[in-house]
Protein backbone atom coordinates (compact mmCIF):
# COMPACT_ATOMS: atom_id res chain seq x y z
CA UNK A 1 0.00 0.00 0.00
CA UNK A 2 1.58 3.48 -1.18
CA UNK A 3 1.16 5.96 2.02
CA UNK A 4 2.52 9.94 1.19
CA UNK A 5 5.91 10.89 2.70
CA UNK A 6 3.62 13.38 5.24
CA UNK A 7 1.51 10.02 6.22
CA UNK A 8 4.58 8.06 7.55
CA UNK A 9 4.65 7.63 11.70
CA UNK A 10 6.51 6.26 14.74
CA UNK A 11 6.57 2.40 13.81
CA UNK A 12 5.55 2.14 10.21
CA UNK A 13 6.75 -0.42 8.17
CA UNK A 14 8.13 1.23 4.97
CA UNK A 15 10.11 -0.37 1.84
CA UNK A 16 13.07 2.02 0.90
CA UNK A 17 15.77 1.61 -1.30
CA UNK A 18 15.05 -2.35 -2.17
CA UNK A 19 15.06 -2.70 2.26
CA UNK A 20 12.16 -2.70 4.72
CA UNK A 21 12.72 -0.09 7.54
CA UNK A 22 10.70 0.72 10.91
CA UNK A 23 10.12 4.39 11.09
CA UNK A 24 12.17 5.39 14.73
CA UNK A 25 11.84 8.92 15.03
CA UNK A 26 9.33 11.40 12.85
CA UNK A 27 9.25 15.01 12.44
CA UNK A 28 8.00 17.52 10.48
CA UNK A 29 9.56 20.01 9.45
CA UNK A 30 8.48 23.18 7.04
CA UNK A 31 11.48 25.41 6.98
CA UNK A 32 11.29 29.60 5.75
CA UNK A 33 12.08 28.58 2.23
CA UNK A 34 10.95 25.97 0.21
CA UNK A 35 8.04 22.97 0.81
CA UNK A 36 7.29 20.71 4.19
CA UNK A 37 8.70 17.69 4.43
CA UNK A 38 8.79 15.00 7.13
CA UNK A 39 11.96 14.39 8.86
CA UNK A 40 12.18 10.30 9.81
CA UNK A 41 15.29 8.27 11.58
CA UNK A 42 14.63 4.63 9.71
CA UNK A 43 16.10 1.80 10.90
CA UNK A 44 16.50 -1.59 9.02
CA UNK A 45 14.58 -4.79 10.43
CA UNK A 46 17.55 -6.90 8.62
CA UNK A 47 20.77 -5.98 9.85
CA UNK A 48 19.82 -3.17 12.00
CA UNK A 49 20.90 -0.07 10.37
CA UNK A 50 20.33 3.36 10.93
CA UNK A 51 19.96 6.15 8.41
CA UNK A 52 18.05 9.61 8.25
CA UNK A 53 15.60 10.47 4.86
CA UNK A 54 13.85 13.18 4.37
CA UNK A 55 10.39 12.36 2.67
CA UNK A 56 7.96 14.92 0.83
CA UNK A 57 4.36 14.91 0.39
CA UNK A 58 4.47 14.70 -2.86
CA UNK A 59 6.77 11.55 -2.38
CA UNK A 60 4.93 7.90 -2.08
CA UNK A 61 6.56 5.27 -0.33
CA UNK A 62 5.48 1.52 -0.18
CA UNK A 63 3.69 0.69 3.80
CA UNK A 64 4.66 -3.02 4.42
CA UNK A 65 2.96 -4.94 7.16
CA UNK A 66 4.17 -8.44 8.28
CA UNK A 67 2.93 -11.57 8.24
CA UNK A 68 2.49 -12.80 12.13
CA UNK A 69 2.31 -16.29 13.03
CA UNK A 70 2.29 -18.77 15.89
CA UNK A 71 4.54 -21.42 15.78
CA UNK A 72 5.91 -24.35 18.45
CA UNK A 73 9.38 -24.45 19.49
CA UNK A 74 10.25 -28.37 18.42
CA UNK A 75 13.73 -29.09 19.50
CA UNK A 76 17.83 -27.56 18.78
CA UNK A 77 19.89 -29.08 16.37
CA UNK A 78 23.71 -27.31 16.56
CA UNK A 79 23.47 -24.26 16.09
CA UNK A 80 20.14 -24.55 15.02
CA UNK A 81 16.09 -24.25 16.24
CA UNK A 82 13.28 -25.95 14.44
CA UNK A 83 9.76 -24.31 14.69
CA UNK A 84 6.45 -25.68 13.64
CA UNK A 85 3.70 -23.56 11.88
CA UNK A 86 0.42 -24.26 14.26
CA UNK A 87 -1.72 -24.03 10.81
CA UNK A 88 0.57 -26.10 8.40
CA UNK A 89 2.31 -28.14 10.08
CA UNK A 90 5.78 -27.25 8.23
CA UNK A 91 8.94 -26.88 9.93
CA UNK A 92 11.12 -24.13 9.50
CA UNK A 93 15.09 -23.85 10.96
CA UNK A 94 16.64 -20.37 12.29
CA UNK A 95 19.76 -19.94 14.04
CA UNK A 96 20.58 -19.00 17.64
CA UNK A 97 21.76 -16.10 16.69
CA UNK A 98 18.67 -14.93 14.36
CA UNK A 99 16.87 -15.79 17.81
CA UNK A 100 18.97 -13.70 19.97
CA UNK A 101 19.60 -13.55 23.98
CA UNK A 102 16.15 -15.02 24.17
CA UNK A 103 16.72 -18.27 22.55
CA UNK A 104 17.84 -19.43 26.27
CA UNK A 105 14.07 -19.21 27.18
CA UNK A 106 12.74 -21.29 24.96
CA UNK A 107 11.02 -24.30 26.15
CA UNK A 108 9.98 -27.73 24.32
CA UNK A 109 6.41 -27.16 22.81
CA UNK A 110 5.97 -23.26 23.63
CA UNK A 111 4.65 -21.24 21.14
CA UNK A 112 6.20 -18.42 19.61
CA UNK A 113 4.87 -15.40 17.17
CA UNK A 114 7.18 -15.29 14.29
CA UNK A 115 7.00 -12.13 11.55
CA UNK A 116 7.71 -12.71 8.55
CA UNK A 117 7.46 -10.49 5.29
CA UNK A 118 6.90 -12.46 1.72
CA UNK A 119 8.12 -15.57 3.25
CA UNK A 120 11.46 -14.36 4.86
CA UNK A 121 11.21 -14.60 8.57
CA UNK A 122 12.37 -11.41 10.37
CA UNK A 123 11.63 -11.93 13.83
CA UNK A 124 10.56 -14.11 17.11
CA UNK A 125 8.89 -13.10 19.61
CA UNK A 126 8.92 -15.38 22.86
CA UNK A 127 5.48 -15.07 25.27
CA UNK A 128 6.42 -12.44 28.00
CA UNK A 129 7.14 -14.40 31.08
CA UNK A 130 8.19 -18.23 31.16
CA UNK A 131 8.29 -20.52 34.60
CA UNK A 132 12.13 -21.67 35.33
CA UNK A 133 13.69 -23.75 38.16
CA UNK A 134 16.07 -22.34 40.64
CA UNK A 135 19.25 -24.72 40.11
CA UNK A 136 21.70 -23.00 42.46
CA UNK A 137 20.83 -20.27 44.57
CA UNK A 138 22.98 -18.64 47.65
CA UNK A 139 21.93 -19.10 51.08
CA UNK A 140 20.60 -16.24 53.05
CA UNK A 141 22.79 -14.01 55.28
CA UNK A 142 21.68 -13.52 58.67
CA UNK A 143 20.52 -9.94 58.79
CA UNK A 144 20.21 -9.02 55.42
CA UNK A 145 16.27 -9.50 55.25
CA UNK A 146 15.68 -6.11 56.17
CA UNK A 147 16.48 -4.82 53.24
CA UNK A 148 14.88 -5.09 49.69
CA UNK A 149 18.76 -6.94 48.75
CA UNK A 150 18.54 -9.35 45.94
CA UNK A 151 20.77 -12.72 45.87
CA UNK A 152 22.15 -14.22 42.64
CA UNK A 153 20.69 -17.58 41.63
CA UNK A 154 21.03 -20.11 38.58
CA UNK A 155 18.18 -21.51 36.58
CA UNK A 156 17.59 -24.61 34.84
CA UNK A 157 18.53 -23.01 31.83
CA UNK A 158 21.83 -21.72 32.98
CA UNK A 159 21.32 -17.91 33.35
CA UNK A 160 22.15 -16.04 36.44
CA UNK A 161 19.25 -13.80 37.72
CA UNK A 162 18.89 -11.89 41.14
CA UNK A 163 15.90 -12.93 43.14
CA UNK A 164 14.74 -12.13 46.54
CA UNK A 165 15.74 -13.20 49.72
CA UNK A 166 13.55 -15.79 50.46
CA UNK A 167 13.94 -17.87 47.25
CA UNK A 168 15.72 -21.23 47.56
CA UNK A 169 16.96 -24.14 44.79
CA UNK A 170 14.21 -25.91 43.25
CA UNK A 171 12.10 -23.30 43.44
CA UNK A 172 10.08 -22.74 40.20
CA UNK A 173 9.95 -18.73 39.80
CA UNK A 174 8.59 -16.43 36.88
CA UNK A 175 10.97 -14.89 34.99
CA UNK A 176 10.58 -11.77 32.30
CA UNK A 177 11.63 -13.21 28.70
CA UNK A 178 12.78 -9.20 27.86
CA UNK A 179 15.27 -8.40 30.43
CA UNK A 180 15.82 -11.60 31.76
CA UNK A 181 14.40 -10.46 35.47
CA UNK A 182 12.91 -12.01 38.69
CA UNK A 183 8.85 -11.40 38.48
CA UNK A 184 7.31 -13.48 41.26
CA UNK A 185 7.29 -16.72 42.38
CA UNK A 186 5.51 -19.31 40.19
CA UNK A 187 2.25 -20.44 41.78
CA UNK A 188 2.44 -24.37 41.64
Amino acid sequence: MKINGNSIRIGNLIEHQGKLWVAVKTQHVQPGKGGAYMQVELKNLVDGGKMNERFRSSEQVERVYLDEFPYQYLYAEGNDLVFMDQATFEQITLSKDFVGDSAAFLQDGMIVDVSSHEGKPLSVKLPDTVVLTIQEAEPVVKGQTASSSYKPAILENGLRVMVPPHIESGMRIVVNTDDATYVERAKD
